[in-house]
């Protein structure tokens, strides 16, 4: 065995396997998440990540726990709508971090510490709010609904960035004659296409209408 390969297998552990996992999956997508481009991201013989994690579905538990471990848990206790706001802020850019974890971070069934820490803070804070545990449901439905959603929204758009909304705007609008769509056409020039335009500052606003009308039903 090599020197390199054999310093690498000695310093192999479960933790180092899965943050290597998430850097794979950060490059490649969960598609290109295999036990071969992991032990080559590692530097080992695939054999060896087996001494850690018995398959893939171990380690997309596990890489999935890591990234709810980077999302800020909202205080229980505190004032449940800046809590919130702040939680799902977090939540957001670690969905930004790792696009792969969109569609993944509510399908494990064998959920971490991490995870699981998160989601008690999240129902704990409604509680204290004074949600029922029917209206916790709604609430933590609701919510996490609307990010994963937009979320998704953000990463699979056809841009990179504000400054490329006129010019993929322009491209898409040229496909078709403006006079059969005019309601869109106006949408696109007097807003879309306007300089400074950016997709994401809607999340702020949409998540406000969510929070304020959580607030109505509790009230109620």
């Amino acid at each position: 065995m090599p020197s390199s390969e054999a310093n690498a297998r000695t310093r192999l552990s479960r933790a180092r396997v899965l943050e290597a996992a998430v850097t794979v999956a950060d490059t490649g997508g969960i598609a290109g998440l295999t036990i071969r481009s992991l032990a080559a991201e590692l530097g080992v013989k695939p054999m060896s990540v087996y001494h850690h994690v018995a398959n893939k579905d171990e380690i997309l538990d596990g890489i999935v726990d890591l990234v709810f471990g980077e999302i800020e848990l909202p205080r229980i206790g505190g004032a449940w709508k800046a809590e919130m706001r702040r939680r799902t802020a977090s939540a957001r850019e670690a969905m930004r971090r790792h696009p792969w974890a969109i569609g993944l971070v509510e399908t494990r069934t064998s959920p971490g510490p991490a995870t699981l820490k998160h989601h008690d803070a999240v129902i704990g804070t409604l509680r204290e709010a004074g949600f029922s545990v029917v209206m916790t449901a709604h609430a933590f439905a609701l919510i996490d609904a609307f990010l994963y959603g937009f979320a998704l929204s953000e990463a699979t758009l056809p841009l990179n960035g504000p400054d490329t909304v006129p010019e993929v705007a322009e491209q898409m609008m040229a496909q078709f004659p403006a006079d059969d769509f005019p309601y869109l056409v106006e949408f696109s020039v007097e807003h879309v296409m306007k300089p400074g335009y950016d997709y994401g500052a809607e999340f702020e606003f949409g998540l406000e209408l969510v929070l304020d009308g959580l607030e109505r039903a509790l009230a109620g």
